[in-house]
């Protein structure tokens, strides 16, 4: 395979030297070009055609997240940003990668490491910009508690409960709310980590200790090392065969 061009995006030079700078020491082969807003960006994209492209969330002119609506699946894109509520949005338009600013080498490394075997497994182009939208789940979400900004991990989530216009994540440790709709979470998150059990819940599939009908035929979920019981409704019960 041909030496892969990768194509850096951001508005602040000494971030953009540093990442480039990173880059040429994790990815020696790779060619590098750097943009400092989003219109050079495009305009180099055209002209070079790059296989990966980091960029940045907010740049004049174009930002990240139209530059990917753009590149389409020809060029896999990793975000790098100092914004963490764009993530989800971020990963419907196929994103290999979101890297939050300030960002260590060895977060760099990783996100190497996911556009190296993207490229390695690259597919046809497809029709539109979604074609990869689940390939690479969110890791952590953004919510709040009070006036505070909270980022949780993923690992660390419970359940989730459907909360008027928004969703309360609970955890061992806390509870927070995300300006995102149960029915979102259930489209983006990992289908295999995360099941929907009722139209107001969805659960870590690791956390369910048991599943346990009542004298009233309702079944209820019991949850390891947690004090909370969540209802199943019928829709969902096909989940727990044999109850």
């Amino acid at each position: 395979m041909s030496a892969p061009c990768i194509l850096v995006a951001d508005d602040e030079p000494l971030l953009r030297a540093e990442l480039c700078e990173a880059l040429a020491r994790l990815w020696p082969e790779a060619r590098i070009v750097e943009a400092e807003d989003g219109i050079e960006a495009l305009r180099l994209a055209r002209e070079m055609a790059p296989q990966v492209a980091f960029l940045d969330i907010r740049m004049p002119g174009l930002d990240g997240l139209e530059l990917a609506r753009v590149f389409q699946a020809r060029t896999h894109v990793v975000f790098v940003t100092a914004f963490g509520e764009h993530a989800l949005q971020a990963f419907d338009e196929g994103a290999v990668d979101y890297v939050m600013k300030p960002v260590s080498m060895e977060r760099r490394a990783r996100a190497v490491e996911r556009a190296r075997a993207r490229i390695a497994g690259m597919p046809a182009p497809a029709a539109g910009p979604v074609s990869q939208a689940r390939a690479q789940p969110p890791a952590w979400l953004q919510a709040t508690v009070g006036n505070t900004i909270h980022f949780i991990d993923l690992a660390d989530v419970v359940y989730f409960c459907a909360d008027a216009k928004y969703t309360r994540v609970v955890t061992d440790a806390m509870e927070a709310h995300i300006r995102l709709s149960l029915k979102e979470l259930t489209e983006s998150l990992d289908g295999a980590a995360f099941w929907q059990i009722h139209r107001g819940y969805m659960v870590a599939v690791k956390r369910i200790a048991a599943a346990a009908r009542a004298e009233d035929g309702t079944l209820w979920v019991q949850l390891r090392g947690h004090g909370a019981r969540l209802p199943v409704s019928q829709r969902f019960q096909h989940l727990f065969r044999g109850i």
